[in-house]
């Protein structure tokens, strides 16, 4: 089983959501977790509603920092946002495959909840379909 660690500056949506997706759909060949450079300290709850409403089950999602996985060995580091894949890492132990898939900040939009909600699936989506390509049916 490849371990995976995806990596956002807050962790409160898009790696949340990524690692619930990784989890759910790459069961048994992915161990997914997240981490942020910089993180909210909460999980944003349309993360959870979006993960919810498409099915995808997580357990008890937290917006931790990646200082609490250094030194860990993973076979990816997954960024998600643009800002954490310019910053310094901190150090992760063996040979990792690093990807960036810039993914826009769906707690940035603003509007009706009808247009909140479809920034959070748009971002869901997004993710969906690199973790489907490049995961499961790619050559990682």
């Amino acid at each position: 089983m490849k371990k995976v660690l995806v990596v956002c500056t807050g962790n409160s949506c898009r790696s949340i959501m990524a690692e619930g997706l990784i989890n759910s759909l790459g069961k048994g060949r992915y161990e997914a977790h997240s981490a942020g450079s910089k993180p909210a300290g909460y999980v944003h709850p349309k993360s959870l509603e979006t993960l919810a409403r498409h099915g995808i089950e997580v357990e008890n999602p937290r917006s931790q920092s990646w200082d609490e996985f250094e030194g860990q060995a993973f076979d990816l580091v997954i960024t998600v946002c643009d800002q954490a894949a310019a910053e310094s890492c901190p150090v992760f132990l063996g040979q990792h495959q690093k990807l960036h898939w810039s993914t826009p900040d769906p707690a940035k939009a603003e509007g009706s909840e009808e247009e909140i909600n479809a920034a959070f699936d748009s971002a869901f989506n997004l993710l969906k379909g690199r973790i489907e390509q490049e995961l499961l049916n790619g050559p990682v």
